[in-house]
């Protein structure tokens, strides 16, 4: 999913289906804490895509890192090799930009002010290789000199599922929110995607029209089965909503697993380039000296 979708608190749905269920709400008939769990199967129905792709460097010592606190699923992790530290010296009236979000790799910004808020991996000026730099203060940051790929476990020794396979001597395993590493101390890249929720600890919920209905009949299916079993008769209520929750699922997991135009474009390249090498570049004759 790209960084520029938005999301909202569950308060700020559960606002959303008490205004529809007016009446309900004003006799008390809903219970957030109720619904709480349901907006949180309706983020797992979606998928792992609505998650928010994050970057952060952990220190590891004594062979244990800790990780970030909103770490949901690893994506790849990189020993980071040496670091240089560049400092800019403000002249003037210096404002501070930072962007809102932490560039995915790949995203192409200045040789000399990489413009990230905390950890980004940004692409040479003359070349196509990737750079990791580390935001330290707004006139601070660090450029490693190289990442190598760890080779992932999980907690029962069997190879990382969604993880690059890549086999070396430099092995990790996540396990109880930290990082086990068979060396003694270093710098660790990690590509992750983050939990579901904002700095204050609240459950959020993506904030798409194509998605919103989908959490909006979740939770009022929730709602109307309460009052069934507390006596109230909305049989009729019940099946009209079910028959919308079905539709409304429906459209918001065609939105989601439908792929972006960069992601078409990267795979469009991909495969343009294998045909290549497996069709053309495998005829090329090599020209003799003379």
């Amino acid at each position: 999913m790209s960084v520029s979708h938005k999301y909202r608190t569950f308060d700020q749905l559960l606002e959303d289906v008490s205004i529809d269920f007016r009446t309900y709400a004003l006799e008390g008939m809903i219970e957030p804490q109720q619904l709480i769990k349901i907006a949180t199967r309706v983020n797992y129905d979606l998928g792992l895509k609505i998650n928010r792709t994050k970057d952060a460097i952990i220190d590891v010592e004594n062979s244990k890192g800790k990780l970030p606190v909103d770490f949901n699923v690893l994506n790849y992790a990189s020993l980071c090799g040496t670091y240089t530290v560049n400092t800019t010296q403000p002249s003037g009236t210096h404002v501070e930009d930072v962007v809102n979000y932490t560039p995915e790799p790949g995203f192409t910004g200045p040789c000399d002010d990489p413009h990230c808020k905390d950890v980004c991996v940004v692409k040479g000026c003359h070349d196509e290789e990737l750079t990791l730099v580390q935001r330290v203060n707004p006139d601070t940051y660090r450029t490693y000199d190289f990442m190598r790929l760890l080779d992932i476990k999980d907690d029962q020794g069997e190879s990382c599922p969604g993880c690059p396979t890549y086999k070396g001597s430099d092995r990790a395993e996540i396990k109880d929110g930290f990082i086990i590493t068979n060396f003694t101390s270093g710098k660790v890249f990690v590509n992750y995607q983050g939990a579901m929720e904002d700095d204050g600890g609240n459950l959020l919920v993506l904030d798409h029209p194509y998605c919103n209905e989908y959490y909006e009949y979740a939770l009022k299916q929730r709602i109307l089965e309460n009052m069934i079993f507390a006596g109230e008769n909305v049989v009729n209520q019940l099946s009209l909503i079910e028959g919308r929750l079905r539709a409304a699922r429906n459209n918001a997991l065609s939105f989601v697993n439908t792929p972006d135009f960069a992601q078409l474009k990267r795979l469009w390249e991909k495969n343009r380039k294998a045909q290549y090498h497996k069709y053309y570049n495998m005829f090329k004759s090599t020209p003799t000296k003379r």
